[in-house]
């Protein structure tokens, strides 16, 4: 009997899916049959089908928001903005396309022509992570789709009734089953679809330790493109803030925001020494007001559970060792429910902390640091391997344009919150963050190659040096 993999709800514990563990051969092998077919095809007749499919989900936004709130215990006001984005996915996926692979013909000498054209790269493996089961690994897919490739898809090991559906839709509107390949499983099913020689790429969103095995899985393909879209330990710094109510309600959304479970979420909030206090005040009175619960619960949470009891229980060793190199708990990560991955909303000043481990805690958990200067946070903020994502709150424009200019990350934003990054624009990280494969609007770049090519409707041919002269007689 062939091994079944089962996803459960995190807020219930109740088994909702399961589902047979699939052949990463067996799917790369149907991918590759099919893609010539798909790939043959016209951009238009691509991107109508890809319309077609926004339009599906558009009829499925109620199931589709209901399944993602099961699976990831994500609040429903929060899925069903995440169907939106992949509803919205389609059309700036086919405006980037436009944009960052047009076909160019520039004049050249006697009449011929440059062409630039670009060529998908054939088939492509998707890995998604858990926590945007549906909206993560469609911003991959899309583009991929629309630019010619065919895809094999292995959704998360613990949101595959999401990944599940998503696949669902894109057939419903038409795309040939062969042109997108659904692979259930787990670890060791995403290193045999890596590892398999029919691939020509793989685009992964998930953690840094998994981007790193895979960085070192393809150092012998340098022909195949590798996109990583990884984590970060993102710096919020909050500065002369004058509205502190504003600035509390911004660094709540940019640390608790689907749990604390994007990568995206800010991690560390500096401050200036001596200056924190009114600002902390009003940062944890909005924290003790948070809602957390159940999904579906009334009125709706801000936030539910993490996504299962294995995260919760790594969270609360990561905030165990926290403590034990000197952080001062303000807001304790605390587990109301025992058997249940609900984790309170958490705040820890670790200033005076030794050793403090430079990881990425993906979930509720804030971390305190108090500096002397702008420069100094400047500095604090680029203390990390990471390279994400980072806010300036409050300010001066030269401060900002100083934060902008030294702060090593991807994504800088200025009074607004580090998470929520619009996907009009490139995302991706430095660092450990990514490896300079920008997804959102730039995943274009990696789903086609550019073709230049030397063109002349009439064949001329000489050589103008190095040949003996014809007229000259041998002695």
């Amino acid at each position: 009997m062939a091994d079944k993999l089962v996803s459960t709800e995190p807020a219930t514990g109740v088994e909702l899916w399961s589902g047979e563990v699939g052949d990463a051969a067996a799917e790369v092998a149907a991918a590759r049959a099919a893609w010539p077919a798909w790939a043959a095809h016209s951009v238009a007749f691509r991107i109508e089908t890809l319309r077609r499919f926004a339009n599906v989900v558009r009829t499925q936004t109620n199931n589709f928001a209901g399944l993602i709130s099961r699976e990831t215990g994500k609040p429903l006001w929060e899925t069903k903005t995440e169907v939106g984005a992949v509803i919205n996915k389609v059309e700036i996926s086919i405006a980037a396309y436009a944009d960052r692979t047009p076909q160019k013909k520039l004049e050249a000498a006697l009449g011929s022509k440059v062409a630039v054209r670009h060529k998908p790269h054939g088939v492509l493996a998707v890995l998604g992570p858990f926590n945007f089961p549906a909206h993560l690994p469609n911003g991959h897919i899309v583009p991929a789709l629309i630019a010619g490739n065919a895809v094999v898809f292995k959704p998360s090991e613990k949101t595959p009734a999401s990944g599940a559906f998503l696949v669902d839709c894109y057939r419903e509107a038409g795309v040939p089953e062969g042109a997108i390949r659904l692979l259930i499983g787990g670890p060791e099913q995403g290193k045999a679809l890596a590892a398999q020689p029919g691939i020509d790429g793989l685009l992964f969103t998930g953690s840094v330790r998994g981007g790193a095995a895979l960085h070192r899985q393809f150092a012998d393909t340098p022909n195949k493109i590798l996109a990583l879209e990884l984590g970060g330990n993102n710096p919020i710094v909050a500065w002369n803030v004058k509205d502190l109510d504003a600035a509390a309600a911004v660094i709540v959304q940019s640390a608790f925001l689907s749990a604390g479970q994007r990568c995206t979420c800010a991690r560390r909030l500096i401050v200036e020494d001596g200056q924190e206090g009114p600002l902390i005040e009003k940062v944890t009175k909005l924290m003790d007001r948070i809602l957390y619960g159940d999904p579906f619960a009334e009125p709706q949470p801000f936030m539910g559970p993490v996504i299962d009891n294995a995260a919760a229980d790594h969270l609360q060793e990561q905030w165990v060792t926290l403590m034990m190199k000197g952080g001062r708990p303000i807001r304790r990560l605390e587990r109301p429910v025992e058997d249940k991955p609900y984790l309170t909303p958490a705040l820890i000043d670790v200033t005076d902390a030794k050793d403090l481990p430079d990881e990425e805690m993906f979930g509720p958990a804030l971390q305190l640091i108090r500096v002397k200067d702008f420069d100094a946070a400047i500095e604090e903020a680029n203390n990390t391997r990471y390279g994400l994502a980072a806010s300036l709150l409050g300010g001066n424009p030269e401060q900002y344009d100083k934060f902008w200019a030294n702060v090593k990350a991807g994504v800088i934003n200025w009074n607004k919150p580090t998470n929520g990054a619009p996907s009009s624009a490139p995302f991706g990280g430095v660092g450990l963050s990514g490896n300079h494969r920008p997804s959102a609007f730039y995943a274009a770049d990696y789903c086609a190659y550019p073709v230049t090519s030397s063109e002349a409707e009439t064949l001329r041919g000489s050589i103008g040096e190095g040949l003996r002269d014809p007229n000259l007689q041998e002695d």
